[in-house]
Order: C-alpha cells, then sequence, then structure tokens
C-alpha cells in the first residue's frame, strides 16, 4: 500500500509519500498506517495505490480527504447513529445508496461517531421483502450475508457488504470516522453465559469462538489505530482541541452474563465497564481539561432493554437498566462513575448512543431519581442506519431519566428516511455551549437541544480575569 498525502484536491504538490503495509490475505487485504506530522485544523487529502510484490505493477488510485483536529478553539460539529443493515434490510437493488449516509455527508460534518452495531453478523437478508402496500424491496445479496457469521470470512463479508454500498462508499472517502462496537459484530445479545445449543441458526455452538472469529474481522476493517499494550482494546480516549474530549466505552468486553440483574453488590456478574475500563475512564475524566466530555456509550443508561427470562421466569436484562428502584446489578458501576464525577465537580458531560432503533433526548435528574448522588446531564440516542425502526421502550427511575423527546417509527416498518436516524453534535468556539440536534435520513431537523456550559473544576483552576 502507497499513501501520498497533499494539502490540495489536485495533489500538485505532494507533502508525504509514504510505503505502507503489505497486504495479504493474513488481513484479509486490509491495512492501516498512521500518518504523523499534519497540519491543525486542515484539510488533507491522500490517494492509496496498491503495488504488486514485484513492485513492477501500480494500481489506479483512490483518493480521500479528511480535516484534521484543532489545537485552538474552533468551532466543532460531528455526527453519530449506529445500528447498520439489521433486521434483514441491506442495499436495496432499486434504490441504490443507503439514503442516511447522503443526508450525513450533505451537511460535511469533522467527522461521524458509529456508535456500535457496525454490522449485523446475525442477521441474514432475503432476496426480497414485501412491503404493507404491496411493493417490493430487492436486497442485495451476497453469500456471506445470506447465512449468520460463524466464520472468520463470514464476519469479513459483512464488512464488505456494507462497503458494496454507493452512499457508504462516497462518505467513507470525505469524512473520518470514529466506531465503537456493540453486540451485532458478533451475535444477538452475546454474553460470557450465552448457550447457543438449541439455536438452529448456528451449527458452530462456541460463543467464545464466535467472539474471537468476529473481534478479528472488527480489527480489520475498523478505522482505528491499535493500542500498543492491549491489541484488541477498543476502548479509548480521542482529544479533539481545547473544547473537547471523546471518550469511546466498551460495554460489551468486560461484561458478566445477562441475568435479572438486581443484585445489592457488585460482583462478576455485575460487570459492565468492568473495574479496569472503570478506572481509566475515572482517571481520564479527572486528567480532562478539555470543556466537554463527551462519551461514546454503546448502550442507554435508562432504557430498559430486556434479553430472555431465566429458569426462574425472571427477565434477564441485556444492558444495565433493570426496572424502577434503587440502584442495583449493573446500576452499581454507573451510580459509583455519577457519584465519582459529582464528587470531583466533573460537569459538562453528555452521553451519547444507539442501539434501540429510534431517537430520543433524555435528561437525567436527581430530583427525580430514586439513586440521588449525581448531578444532572444529558443522554441522546439516534439510530438506526438501515435496520428495523423501533418505538420509544419503557424506561427506568433509578437515575432520574426524563424523556423530553422521542421519535421511532411511522406506521410502515420499512427502513424509509422518516424512521431511520442521527444526531449531530455543535460546539460554538464563542460562547463553548453544545447544541444536538436530532435528524432522519431526509436531513430534518427533529428536535434541537442546547446544552450550556456549567462552571466545573477546569473553571476553578483558570485563572481569574483582572
Amino acid at each position: 500500500m502507497i499513501i501520498e498525502v497533499s494539502n490540495n484536491e489536485s495533489f500538485a504538490q505532494i507533502k508525504q509519500r509514504i510505503r505502507g503495509p503489505h497486504l495479504l490475505v493474513g488481513s484479509d487485504f486490509t491495512g492501516r498506517h498512521v500518518i504523523e506530522n499534519l497540519p491543525a485544523r486542515a484539510d488533507v487529502y491522500y490517494r492509496v495505490f496498491l503495488e504488486d510484490l514485484s513492485g513492477r505493477v501500480l494500481s489506479e488510485s483512490a483518493t480521500g480527504h479528511f480535516r484534521t483536529a484543532p489545537v485552538g478553539p474552533a468551532n466543532i460539529r460531528f455526527f453519530w447513529s449506529g445500528d447498520m443493515v439489521g433486521q434483514g434490510w441491506g442495499i436495496n437493488l432499486d434504490k441504490p445508496g443507503i439514503p442516511t449516509f447522503q443526508a450525513m455527508l450533505d451537511r460535511q460534518p469533522d467527522f461521524f461517531l458509529h456508535s456500535g452495531d457496525t454490522i449485523y453478523a446475525d442477521s441474514p437478508l432475503k432476496p426480497s421483502i414485501t412491503l404493507k402496500d404491496g411493493s417490493i424491496w430487492r436486497n442485495l445479496v451476497t453469500p456471506a450475508k445470506s447465512k449468520v457469521a460463524e466464520s472468520l470470512d463470514d464476519f469479513r463479508g459483512n464488512y464488505q457488504y456494507n462497503l458494496l454500498d454507493t452512499n457508504v462508499k462516497k462518505f467513507n472517502a470525505q469524512i473520518p470516522q470514529i466506531w465503537a462496537w456493540d453486540d451485532h459484530e458478533i451475535c444477538n445479545n452475546y454474553h460470557p453465559a450465552l448457550d447457543l445449543s438449541n439455536n438452529a441458526s448456528y451449527r458452530e455452538k462456541s460463543v467464545d469462538l464466535l467472539i474471537a472469529n468476529g473481534t478479528q474481522a472488527y480489527l480489520e476493517y475498523a478505522p482505528m489505530r491499535r493500542n500498543p499494550v492491549e491489541s484488541q482494546r477498543i476502548y479509548r480516549k480521542i482529544p479533539y482541541g481545547p473544547l473537547m474530549d471523546l471518550f469511546v466505552l466498551d460495554l460489551r468486553s468486560y461484561r458478566g452474563p445477562n441475568t435479572y440483574n438486581r443484585q445489592e453488590i457488585e460482583g462478576p456478574e455485575t460487570a459492565m465497564m468492568g473495574a479496569e475500563q472503570r478506572a481509566w475512564l475515572k482517571r481520564e475524566l479527572v486528567a480532562s481539561t478539555a470543556v466537554w466530555k463527551i462519551i461514546a456509550c454503546d448502550l442507554p443508561i435508562g432504557i430498559l432493554v430486556g434479553d430472555s427470562r431465566d429458569s426462574q421466569r425472571r427477565m434477564r436484562y441485556e444492558n444495565q437498566a433493570n426496572g424502577d428502584g434503587p440502584a442495583l446489578g449493573r446500576e452499581l458501576e454507573f451510580a459509583d462513575l455519577f457519584q465519582f464525577l459529582k464528587s470531583e465537580n466533573i460537569r459538562n458531560h453528555v452521553w451519547l448512543t444507539a442501539d434501540v432503533h429510534y431517537t430520543a433526548a433524555h435528561r437525567y435528574d436527581p430530583a427525580k431519581a430514586q439513586f440521588t448522588d449525581f448531578e444532572p446531564f444529558w443522554e441522546f440516542v439516534s439510530g438506526p442506519l438501515q435496520a428495523f425502526p423501533l418505538n420509544p421502550a419503557y424506561m427506568d427511575n433509578t437515575f432520574g431519566i426524563e424523556r423530553v423527546f422521542a421519535k421511532g417509527r411511522e406506521e410502515t416498518t420499512s427502513v424509509l428516511p422518516e424512521n431511520q436516524f442521527y444526531g449531530e453534535v455543535e460546539i460554538d468556539s464563542e460562547s463553548t455551549d453544545l447544541k444536538v440536534t436530532l435528524r432522519d435520513a431526509a436531513n430534518t431537523a427533529l428536535f434541537t437541544q442546547t446544552v450550556l456550559r456549567q462552571r466545573d473544576r477546569i473553571d476553578r483552576a483558570l485563572p481569574k480575569k483582572a
């Protein structure tokens, strides 16, 4: 892989020419290279050539663009969404292109945060779906998308499938991306105790092997640099100038089993972030000097997401919420974190998530909560990108969630632009306030909320003006 970097679209002047990695079958012919010494807050253009191993044949180039992060105060605008190509909704042969990606491209964000379910490895496609009006949705179907993913090549084929979409390819070439993940990169609601023995869709019954194959494929295709200490670590902090730090969480890799989730003390069964990730998050939040702390969480905090029932007919829960009442089970991790944020006077944290296939704005208020030792904060939900739309789900009063806005599917159940959603975050460099706009795939602004910057530990550390 050969990379050329320029500061203009014509490539009249090449700033860097890099001989990158070999692309071989062991990585599914994917590769990555970290480009350094780039100017801040600049448009960077790159083109990639592939050269055969003999060094005699050079391919045509693929070109792309990204904008680097600022080092000083600057306006920021980025988008987030999740849940891509699920429940049988694939690339429509009659209407090429997943429309949400074109809608987002039209508005040219600084970057895009993919909040998880980047693929649906457990969601095969059928050639056609008959809609309520009698019309036919015709899916593009590949061998990898005609069955659940079990082998490494199956999982790789799910990522390859998404790259066949015309709008996705255009978007990827112009907008830098930050990926999280959730469950469908492996299989629905997976956890350490998942039992597939009675699931006829899977010939491979080892969840551990599915996790290994799915994780390798994700890391091959995800646009992220590998952690030098823990090569498979997904949680990370991404600084984006003095106004924002982005914290990407991983609630999948370190969790305990899905249970009834009402344990009174923390233990292996209540793990969600896990002790090491939670300690890391606390350290990084304390160390952060950015005005806004954006926390990308792959599951909503106060929405009930059920899984199945255990042998005593108690509901197992997929996320941390478990019904009204005090903090119990997996909620204990979050209660501890929220209490820590209050004690350290760390404010201006905003949570972004997807997963539930509708868009919403939630305010968490201790005055309305069962657990009250925290400061109010906002959580915003968006998605899906190309998956079955759902209606707003039941909520849990433990942390005083208030549904300020929500929009789910309309009468139709198809993936029309009016029931596919993404969110937009804007930070103003003058006021330093943050604004969130929830949009559909037709680019209609459905809801806007401005979150005012609050004084916190950073403000106390700043010198007083004369």
